[in-house]
């Protein structure tokens, strides 16, 4: 056999020989095992490339050489000569560590393996097998703690040929698979996976064979012959094992059960979610102040991430604005308002019809839910659950044909009174309801209860609002924090004449206060009475804790249902506890800011579109505000004239204001002493806000 064979990237066929030349950087080469051959008399016989390598001694330095003389110290010469004799006499061995001196003259001390040779004519040799000392012990201790480490691991390891046949594994592994070890040897990897692999997992492993490229931690998922109800999880990493001479030997694995991180991922996943449905509730629930279109919203966002089908059902009561409190035993009268479902089912046909009333007796589910206004669950619903479910026997059959394995009912509750029901089905999703479950339902219940209410109530007023045929001067206005406030409100023309012109100060919830001024284009009766129906929407619009834009937004709406009315405003809210007011307009004039330092100005704020042109968006502008600041709202009645442009009556305004710091009631009287004095073609409001400590 001559020495050009291919060295096997693999172990030899079990009862085949190996052939070929090792490949440089093996364990022998990384000890530098030297071996010297003395004769009978100690002279040196026979001295490798490692000997001189490890003593620096040529070949022709060494041989025929007596050994003690060459390479020991003269004091370790007769236990030199002792240990000799010992061994050519006796044929044992003697192993241990020996300090001999090098050829400059140092002294390595050498880890010696020595034994007893001889030849087919009877002679005898002694061999020395020798290596540094630190590079053996390095050796060793890396050993052992390679073996301690995979061992006593609680990673699951194991080595693989390049078959992805076992060749070794540890006991973390044996409790992993829930196989012994043992038995895995030799095994494909395939055969003892214990998680679903449909052939992932072994192209995995022959890229990295083929690349050198690691896999690191993989999470894969499955079950153990040990645990085989139990769904666990692994994280797996693969690399490839190669000699220090780059000799591809295998795959190397490790696995981690990481199934604890696993189900807190997967329960983490699922509060993303479902703080993503609270989130998205806030927006897309109560776009509109529509009764029934909030509760379609509050439907369509409970299915399919809660529910397989929701229904919203309201008291009629609640609906007419009156409320009822339900006695034990009663009776309950709900009006649906929406139904969603994920997909066709009979569930929809057994469901109530928006519009439709349904009374429903004390032993259905929906009735105790309004009646103690706290939720009910029937994780697993049997076939008498039905019956206190449904409507009626036949709405039951329906359920049951649908699959409805699961239902809640919870509450709607806002202000303190229940308002009916958000009634949640399960059939598709074979998930019972659980405490999870019951707590997002509440959380979506009590934040659509509020736009419900809103829009039930908006829709009270609204229809007074467009009823009303005479306008309300404002009334003296109450005490609000933060704000000292003084108003004036002037008629056009002669004092008894109301125009379209108001403002208002209304106390809102946290210490917050809205400032509004508007205008109602047009004089005489039919100004005043749309103004009166304005304010009025104003000050319930400003109730539901709407920002100032959606107020102006809403405010829209009302004026083009009141027919051919345009009307300017400008709605301010001011917030003690934050420090600033947000301020929308609909056409208005900008309101002066006066600082205590410095000149008064005009707010830049975005213009906006008057009331009643419709389609045009509103925006909203925050102002910091500081105490001692003071804000004038007013209408065009202030400063317009027919024969003076509007900038040059704003600088008359400024100028005004960037006198001497008066009294808020002498303010007032002086503008409209300065700014009306010779007119009164149009009325006037006027409100000046002082922010106080």
């Amino acid at each position: 056999m001559g020495g050009t064979e291919a060295y096997s990237d693999g172990p030899a066929p079990v009862g085949q020989v190996e052939f070929g030349p090792a490949p440089p950087g093996g364990l022998l080469d990384v000890l530098r095992m030297a071996a010297i051959v003395l004769d009978a008399e100690g002279r040196v016989a026979l001295w490798s490339p490692q000997a001189e390598q490890l003593l620096g001694y040529a070949p022709e330095e060494a041989l025929g050489q007596y050994a003690a003389r060459l390479l020991v110290s003269d004091e370790h010469v007769d236990l030199v000569v002792h240990l000799f004799a010992q061994v050519m006499g006796s044929g044992e061995s003697w192993a241990g560590v020996f300090p001999i001196r090098h050829k400059d003259g140092g002294i390595r001390y050498l880890e010696m393996r020595n034994m007893r040779l001889q030849d087919v004519h009877g002679g005898y040799y002694a061999l020395g097998l020798a290596t540094e000392q630190s590079t053996l012990r390095r050796v060793e201790r890396d050993l052992a703690l390679s073996v301690r480490l995979v061992d006593q691991s609680p990673i699951g390891l194991a080595v693989l040929d390049a078959d992805l046949r076992y060749v070794a594994a540890n006991t973390a592994l044996e409790r992993i698979n829930g196989i012994p070890a043992a038995e895995q040897i030799g095994r494909p990897a395939g055969e003892t996976l214990p998680f679903r692999d449909d052939g992932t997992i072994e192209i995995s492993m022959r890229k990295v064979l083929d690349t050198g490229t690691p896999v690191l931690d993989r999470q894969v998922v499955g079950r153990t012959p040990a645990e085989p109800g139990t769904e666990r999880a692994w994280s797996i990493s693969l690399y490839r094992l190669e000699d220090p001479g780059g000799r591809i030997l295998g795959l190397a694995a490790s696995v981690v059960d990481v199934t604890d991180r696993h189900h807190a991922a997967k329960v983490a996943e699922r509060a993303r979610r479902r703080l993503t449905m609270v989130a998205d509730a806030a927006v897309r629930v109560g776009t509109t102040l529509d009764l029934r279109q909030t509760a379609r919203e509050l439907a369509d966002i409970a299915v399919p991430e809660l529910a397989d089908i929701a229904a919203v059902d309201v008291l009629d009561s609640a609906v007419e604005g009156r409320r009822e409190e339900i006695p034990a035993g009663g009776r309950a009268v709900i009006r649906a308002l929406a139904v969603t479902a994920a997909e066709p089912t009979p569930a929809l046909q057994a469901a109530d019809q928006p519009g439709e009333l349904a009374r429903y007796d004390a032993a259905r589910l929906v009735t105790r839910c309004v009646r103690t206004g706290t939720p009910v669950v029937i994780p697993h619903v049997g076939e008498d659950d039905l019956i206190s479910i449904a409507r009626d026997a036949e709405a039951a059959v329906l359920l049951a044909e649908a699959g409805v394995h699961s239902y809640l009912a919870v509450p709607l509750i806002a202000r303190g009174e229940v308002l009916g029901a958000l009634d949640l089905k399960r059939f598709r999703n074979q998930v019972p309801f659980d405490s999870d479950d019951v707590l997002l339902a509440s959380e979506l219940a009590a934040r659509a209860a509020v736009c419900i209410d809103n829009a039930r109530w908006y829709q009270q007023q609204r229809n007074t609002a467009l009823t009303l045929q005479r306008s309300l001067l404002p009334q003296q206005p109450p005490p609000v924090t933060g704000l000292e406030v003084a108003s004036r409100y002037q008629p056009a023309g002669a004092a008894g004449e109301v125009g379209g012109d108001w403002y208002d100060i209304l106390p809102l919830s946290g210490d917050r206060t809205a400032l509004v001024v508007g205008d109602v284009m047009g004089s005489g009766i039919n100004a005043a009475t749309a103004m009166g129906q304005l304010r009025t929407a104003t000050r319930t619009l400003a109730a539901l804790d709407l920002d100032p834009a959606q107020v102006l937004r809403h405010l829209d709406d009302i004026t083009i249902g009141l027919g051919s009315y345009i009307a300017t405003c400008l709605y301010a809210l001011h917030d003690p506890h934050q420090g600033h007011c947000t301020i929308a307009t609909a056409g208005h004039l900008p309101p002066v800011l006066v600082r205590p330092e410095g000149p008064p100005q005009l707010l830049e704020l975005p213009t906006g579109a008057p009331l009643g042109v419709g389609g045009v968006p509103f925006r909203a502008v925050t102002v910091d505000v500081a105490p001692g600041d003071r804000l004038v709202l007013y209408t065009d009645g202030l400063v317009e004239t027919r024969d003076e442009d509007i900038d040059v009556r704003l600088e008359v305004l400024l100028g005004l204001l960037d006198g001497p710091r008066m009294g808020l009631e002498e303010t007032c009287d002086r503008l409209l002493e300065s700014l009306r004095a010779g007119t009164g073609q149009d009325d006037v409001a006027l409100l000046i806000a002082h922010v106080r400590e």
